[in-house]
C-alpha cells in the first residue's frame, strides 16, 4: 500500500470512529457531515472522497461500534471465565456507562434512531441484538434453549429500556432508583 493510500486508510478509520463515538452520544441526525468532518480535522468536502454518501457512513460507524461492543463482550465468554450476569448487568447498568454513552452501548444510544432508519441500518442493528442475545445467554443457567431465549430477550430488553429511560429522565433519584432496581430484578432473572 503506497503512503497516499495508507493516510487515505487512516483518516478514514479516524473519520469512523469519531462517528461511532458522535453518534452514540447525540444520535444519528445530531451531528451533521460538516461539523463531523471539522472535528476530524477535515474539510467537509473530503468527505465524498472517503463515503459515497452519510448512509455508508452511518453502516461503517454502527459496524465500527458493534465491533468496539463485542470486542469488550469477548470478557464474558472466554473459554474459563468466570464472569456472570450478575456482572454483566453490573457494568451494562453502571454509572460509568450512563455518563459515556459515546463509548456505551450503541443498542441503547440508537435504538430510536435506528428504528427509523432504512433497511441495511436496521439490519446490522439486527445481528448486533442477536450477537448480545447470544452473549447473555451464553450466561444463563438454563439448559432449555427456548427458556435460555426468552430470558435472554428479557434481560436485554431490560438493560436497554432502563438505561434509555435514565438517560433520559432529569431527576437523579429517579436514576438511581431505575439502576438499582434493573440491577436487582435482572440478577434474579437467573437465580
Amino acid at each position: 500500500m503506497s503512503r497516499s493510500q495508507a493516510d487515505k486508510a487512516a483518516i478514514h478509520e479516524q473519520i469512523v470512529n469519531l462517528a461511532a463515538e458522535r453518534f452514540r452520544e447525540v444520535g444519528l441526525n445530531g451531528i451533521g457531515v460538516a461539523d463531523l468532518m471539522k472535528e476530524a480535522g477535515r474539510t467537509g468536502g473530503g468527505f465524498y472522497k472517503h463515503f459515497d454518501s452519510r448512509e455508508k457512513l452511518v453502516e461503517e460507524a454502527l459496524g465500527c461500534a458493534f465491533e468496539q461492543r463485542r470486542t469488550k463482550l469477548e470478557k464474558y465468554t472466554a473459554p474459563g471465565s468466570t464472569l456472570s450476569l450478575g456482572d454483566f448487568v453490573e457494568r451494562y447498568l453502571s454509572e460509568q456507562h450512563l455518563n459515556e454513552p459515546g463509548s456505551g452501548c450503541a443498542l441503547t444510544a440508537l435504538v430510536n434512531d435506528v428504528a427509523r432508519s432504512g433497511d441495511s441500518i436496521r439490519g446490522l442493528f439486527t445481528e448486533e441484538v442477536e450477537s448480545e442475545l447470544a452473549v447473555l445467554a451464553s450466561l444463563l443457567k438454563s439448559k432449555q434453549p427456548a427458556k435460555k431465549r426468552a430470558q435472554a430477550l428479557l434481560v436485554l430488553c431490560s438493560l436497554v429500556g432502563a438505561m434509555g429511560l435514565s438517560r433520559a429522565v432529569s431527576d437523579p433519584t429517579l436514576v438511581a432508583e431505575l439502576l438499582a432496581t434493573g440491577k436487582t430484578l435482572l440478577k434474579a432473572v437467573d437465580a
